[in-house]
């Protein structure tokens, strides 16, 4: 154990040198003592473990209950260890090169149930342009499911509100036609009729949505809108715009919506980012199953 220590103080020192920060530093120290007080309590040694040795260790690790995440840091601390024992030439052959990473699993969203959403909509009901702008906001971002980014960004040009469509520009400049229902659509109308051009006055600006100068909304002006409403609301949880989109991928899922569909409204490159939310609707059903079964 002796060596070992004196290895592993070797590690901290090349570590050291070549100049990573000193949480990190202790981090991989820390990772690679536990394993080697594994790797003893088997009777083996740092230098002569094999990647059985690893894989076991891995193992050991995840039974305890330790999340995937932090497991990949602690195997990623091994990997940089036995580079350090081949550079060093303390052994010929490195047995962290096959040790593989961990799946992590992809937390699911958050979610607004359709009461709370509703809530949070209908307590922007003055008739100031403010407010006007706020309810058309809150109507859209749920009603075509948008990010805030693509929100902030839509201009005056892009609405449709004959067929109430909506043009946004999403990730990666990618354009998408988006519709919105007829609640929106009427908050929207009613935003540019009375409210709009008490913002923008004798200015000239493209943008849908102004703040209180007439200019285009910043992302933090609107994160400071939703706040109000949400505590205006009664909601006593954090809401971000993001969940509002969220929202409207699991609601039309959960109202049978077809995953493809869900898919192009989104603006998802590849469906298995949407399929994440038939997870939350598995999710919703089982904590129905678990709160009225009798037998649950």
């Amino acid at each position: 154990m002796k060596q070992t220590s004196g290895i592993i103080k070797d590690f901290e020192n090349f570590l050291i040198a070549e100049g990573d920060q000193l949480s990190t530093i202790q981090t991989y120290v820390c990772d690679v003592t536990q394993l080697a007080t594994f790797l003893t309590m088997q009777h083996k040694e740092l230098v002569s473990a094999s990647i059985e040795d690893l894989r076991k260790y891995v193992h050991a690790i995840y039974d305890t209950g330790l999340m995937a995440a932090s497991i990949n840091r602690k195997i990623s601390s091994i990997r940089s260890f036995y580079r350090f024992l081949i550079f060093a030439k303390k052994i010929e052959a490195n047995p962290a090169t096959d040790l593989e990473l961990m799946k992590v699993g992809r937390k699911l969203p958050v979610i607004l149930s359709i009461a709370e959403i509703t809530k949070i909509i209908e307590v922007a009901k003055e008739n100031t342009p403010l407010v006007l702008r706020d309810r058309a906001c809150l109507e859209i971002l749920y009603g075509a499911g948008l990010r805030i980014s693509e929100l902030l960004g839509v201009r005056l040009a892009d609405l449709d509100l004959t067929d109430d469509l909506v043009k946004v520009v999403g990730k990666g400049n990618r354009q998408r036609i988006v519709p919105f229902g007829k609640k929106a659509a009427k908050s929207i109308e009613n935003y540019l009729a009375n409210g709009r051009p008490v913002l923008v006055r004798d200015r000239v600006v493209p943008f849908l949505v102004l703040n209180a100068r007439g200019k285009r909304m910043s992302r933090m002006g609107f994160l400071k809108i939703l706040r109000k409403y949400r505590i205006k609301a009664g909601i006593n949880k954090r809401v971000t715009p993001h969940m509002f989109r969220h929202s409207f991928a699991t609601h039309l899922l959960e109202a049978g919506a077809d995953l493809r569909a869900v898919q192009e409204l989104l603006g998802h490159v590849d469906i298995s980012t949407t399929q994440i939310y038939t997870h939350v609707d598995r999710e919703y059903l089982r904590e129905i199953y678990k709160e009225h079964h009798p037998r649950a």
